[in-house]
């Protein structure tokens, strides 16, 4: 409703699955109703240009076509702002194909949006590791489905990022979280990480990592932006400190040689039309 209010109808089209919208028109507010055939002439009207953006929810992320099509009048290259991806990750990759497909002039920048409210850097860590999970079943490869997408920072559901959380508890019992110290954390967010002695758990009783970004979300945005900068750094930390290591998990990497020298060959099978396989 933003948008269409900012930018007015007859430049957003909209398909999503409301049957009735509100609408300025002659500086009042009115109803419109929407038919059921008018996600086909919004897509229309985007596609031929008559419209230069287009929102869609998940009632237009199957079936329909969004990118720059070399048959479509609109070939301006797609600027696709991913602003809620969903939880499911065959619902994201469905999203995101509606404007990367075949017979384009250009491929789309994808561009996931947050906001400032570092909390909600759970909701993009959730869409960044089922998607690279869903690459890992599917082709054995993690980048096949999230292709570069998403940094390893993105992903907080990680064993680097339960170290970071791990690291973060320890920190806050010694007192060197600024702005917050342990007996606030667990009076704001209902998490206990101490013993009755005063000592931390242990990390199997610890609060599980998507236990925790689920309470950081409950807090008021100055808490989460003090947990926040100390977690990044912890994690930032650890993750620099793996890939100094060599111990960062990056799935399969492309490795180029900087020069290949033929050193033999030799027939391994001749088919009966003489063609030669060759095994170098």
């Amino acid at each position: 409703d933003a948008i269409l209010h900012a930018f007015g109808p007859d430049s957003v089209a909209e398909v999503t699955g409301r049957s009735k919208r509100v609408l300025m028109r002659h500086g009042r507010q009115v109803v419109e109703r929407r038919s059921s055939s008018s996600n086909r002439a919004e897509t229309d009207a985007f596609q031929s240009g008559r419209k230069k953006i287009l929102v869609f929810s998940d009632a237009g992320g199957t079936g329909r076509s969004y990118h720059a099509d070399a048959n479509c009048l609109n070939q301006a290259r797609r600027c696709h702002m991913l602003v809620e991806g969903g939880w499911r990750a065959d619902n994201a990759i469905q999203g995101l194909g509606r404007t990367n497909r075949t017979n384009q002039v250009h491929p789309p920048l994808f561009r996931p949006v947050a906001t400032t409210i570092v909390g909600e850097k759970r909701f993009l860590s959730t869409i960044a590791r089922r998607l690279d999970s869903m690459g890992a079943l599917t082709r054995g490869e993690r980048r096949s489905t999230s292709n570069g997408l998403f940094r390893a920072e993105d992903n907080l559901e990680t064993p680097w990022a339960r170290r970071a959380q791990l690291a973060l508890f320890t920190a806050l019992r010694q007192g060197k979280v600024e702005g917050m110290t342990i007996d606030d954390f667990e009076r704001k967010t209902a998490l206990t990480l101490r013993t009755p002695d005063g000592l931390l758990h242990d990390a199997e009783n610890m609060p599980a990592l998507t236990q925790f970004m689920n309470r950081v979300l409950a807090l008021s945005i100055g808490d989460q932006n003090t947990l926040f900068a100390s977690f990044d750094a912890l994690h930032a930390g650890i993750l620099e400190k793996a890939r100094q290591d060599g111990t960062l998990d990056k799935g399969l990497e492309d490795i180029t040689p900087a020069e290949l020298d033929l050193t033999s060959e030799e027939v391994i099978r001749t088919d009966a039309a003489r063609r030669c396989l060759r095994l170098s």
